[in-house]
């Protein structure tokens, strides 16, 4: 039997012209991607591509099965559509991925949530990275909800048939230590220079958010010296608290900072990342719009706390 994964792979290779191309969009390797054509190949008995040593170019019969593949995905997206529209009232349960620092932020304030609370909706939940949830994602073992976060400009894509929902942008923020008062030293002097003289708790050198936050120190004239690597918030804003480090750390995560850390919009050091709930064609309607509502509310500022912040002139 055709596997359906298979031709929307051989899709993605044929519009973007190159295996690495459709590995970035659907958050496989490339060699997952050579695999999964060589597979198809196979099963279709034809050539479907002229390779190289270095390169591999689609034949008129993979181009052939592209085009006939576009009313295929329609036929599978209504048969998806009558499933979740069957399913809709008959499911309390939620099955949810979201990554670590979000997690960290929501869950409590979902939880918490007096509708939701009153909804009776069950989560199952596992914390994932965005680019392991695509990949899940892409290999149809899809959760009712993904939750995601990208940076503009990064490669980071997902499957058409996912029904993308925007929560907004994340920006970031420094934080540090509330004795070093930042906030004079950035009025009287440049912030790159400041900057530059600090501590940090970075990302472990290699990981995507280490090279975009690398990118962003570089244009801002920052040269960022690293104390400590970690990937782990929590461990990032315990060493803030303890006037150990400095970091640059998203919204969700800066809102979770202890006391005697102060945070700081610094010109010149902009960083946004854009955060999605991903759904799952079957997911249960009225649970999922229950879930979707709670995690929106959880990431609103909370009104009725003091606000720290601080921007620097």
């Amino acid at each position: 039997m055709l596997n359906p994964i298979h031709l929307r792979t051989l899709v993605e290779v044929v519009q973007l012209g190159s295996f690495a191309g459709a590995a970035n969009r659907l958050g496989y390797t490339a060699s997952a991607v050579s695999q999964q054509m060589t597979a198809l190949e196979q099963f279709v008995g034809v050539p479907l591509f002229e390779r190289t040593a270095r390169s591999a170019h689609p034949t008129e019969a993979a181009r052939a099965m592209a085009r006939a593949a576009a009313p295929v995905f329609a036929d599978l997206d209504t048969i998806l559509e009558a499933a979740r529209t069957a399913h809709d009232d008959t499911s309390g349960e939620v099955s949810v991925v979201l990554y670590a620092s979000l997690a960290r932020a929501t869950l409590a304030r979902v939880y918490a949530d007096p509708a939701f609370q009153q909804s009776g909706v069950r989560l199952r939940i596992t914390v994932q990275d965005p680019s392991a949830a695509v990949r899940s994602l892409a290999a149809g073992d899809a959760p009712d909800i993904a939750f995601v976060y990208r940076y503009a400009g990064s490669g980071l894509a997902w499957p058409p048939a996912v029904h993308q929902v925007n929560l907004g942008p994340d920006p970031y923020r420094l934080i540090a230590p509330a004795a070093w008062q930042l906030d004079s030293a950035l009025r009287e002097r440049s912030p790159a220079e400041v900057l530059s003289e600090l501590p940090w708790a970075l990302h472990h050198p290699g990981t995507s958010d280490a090279n975009v936050i690398e990118g962003v120190f570089r244009q801002a004239g920052v040269r960022a010296r690293a104390m400590t690597h970690s990937d782990s918030f929590d461990v990032v804003l315990d060493l803030v608290a303890a006037g150990a480090a400095s970091a640059f750390v998203p919204s969700v995560v800066a809102r979770l900072a202890p006391p005697g850390v102060d945070t700081f919009d610094v010109p010149g050091l902009a960083l946004s990342r854009d955060v999605h709930a991903l759904v799952s064609p079957s997911a249960p309607g009225p649970s999922t719009r229950v879930v979707l509502a709670a995690v929106q509310r959880a990431l609103e500022p909370d009104t009725n706390e003091p606000c720290e912040e601080r921007a620097a002139d």
